[in-house]
């Protein structure tokens, strides 16, 4: 299964110009059955690359632009009255794809935003008192704009806590961006782009996932992380036990891109910051990237978890 990740990187990569690190941390999110949040400006390839993901494992994509007078049945579906059959048909909502674009999610209303909470968990909708499952895989990229805050709704701890990680794309260096222009000549395009891998075989991915060995030391470790957390006086509320399972996950799906079959603590160091920050809320207005940070250098490593 190791050349099915290359391919995907590969392809991935014919579109996504100089984001080599970003689109590791988006596979690590896919691979260990989180979500992610694109945190960035406008522009810099968010739509792009949640499209090229989805062409790329032949998944169905669905994109969702959230304003504030999205409703949550615009995106679950609703039951509609059917003359002809006489009853009540189920009319699914763009929330039954493989790889779901929230486009914007802080513009939509926290009851719309409420809308994705079981589903982003259990993968299922429950309508009419129907639940429903949605499609296997299926992977959430939200995205929302850090800068622009006029007629948004910041996300509320729940719905944060409900992203494996989050990330910023960044502008492209001066190199990359005239890559960008003489890919537009040569017309490489997301409808170029053929599926690399298939929908079972990222199913498959995620079992092997599962299977990377995480010592017993280097539990300990990311449980000492994430509980200093809870602990700072700099932090009013630290990552639940959700965000405590995403970095073991997120760790074992790292090592696995790097064709290991074990964790190291060098995975849990360069995650943390992608995993907790999002969750913590800061006492003073502080950095939540600076505070993990700080953890990081603080908390120790005991001398079994290094290979």
């Amino acid at each position: 299964m190791r050349e099915s990740v290359e391919r995907l990187t590969q392809n991935l990569s014919r579109t996504i110009v100089g984001k080599t690190d970003a689109i590791r941390l988006v596979l690590v999110a896919l691979i260990s059955g989180g979500h992610v949040l694109l945190e960035d400006v406008p522009g810099v390839g968010k739509t792009l690359l949640a499209k090229s993901l989805a062409r790329s494992i032949d998944g169905k994509f669905q994109r969702i632009q959230c304003t504030p007078d999205l409703l949550p049945t615009d995106i679950t579906g609703t039951n509609i009255w059917s003359p002809g059959t006489g009853k009540f048909e189920f009319l699914p909502g763009p929330i039954f794809a493989n790889v779901l674009l929230m486009d914007e999610i802080n513009r939509a209303t926290p009851r719309t935003q409420s809308a994705l909470l079981e589903v982003m968990e259990e993968r299922q909708v429950t309508i009419d008192g129907i639940s429903r499952p949605v499609p296997s895989p299926f992977f959430v990229i939200a995205t929302q704009n850090p800068v622009e805050y006029q007629g948004t709704f910041p996300l509320p701890e729940a719905q944060m806590d409900r992203f494996a990680l989050s990330l910023s794309l960044g502008y492209p260096s001066e190199a990359d961006e005239l890559q960008m222009l003489r890919r537009l000549q040569e017309n490489v395009t997301v409808n170029e782009l053929t599926p690399c891998i298939s929908l079972e075989e990222v199913q498959e991915l995620r079992k092997l996932c599962t299977q990377v060995k995480v010592e017993e030391s280097l539990q300990s470790y990311i449980l000492k992380l994430v509980r200093a957390t809870r602990e700072d006086e700099e932090v009013l509320l630290g990552a639940s036990p959700r965000g405590t399972v995403a970095l073991q996950r997120a760790a074992q799906a790292l090592a696995f891109l790097d064709g290991r079959d074990y964790t190291i603590p060098d995975d849990v160091k360069l995650l943390a910051p992608h995993v907790l920050a999002h969750r913590l809320i800061p006492a003073r207005g502080q950095k939540t990237q600076t505070i993990v940070s700080r953890l990081l250098q603080s908390i120790p490593i005991e001398k079994e978890s290094l290979h």
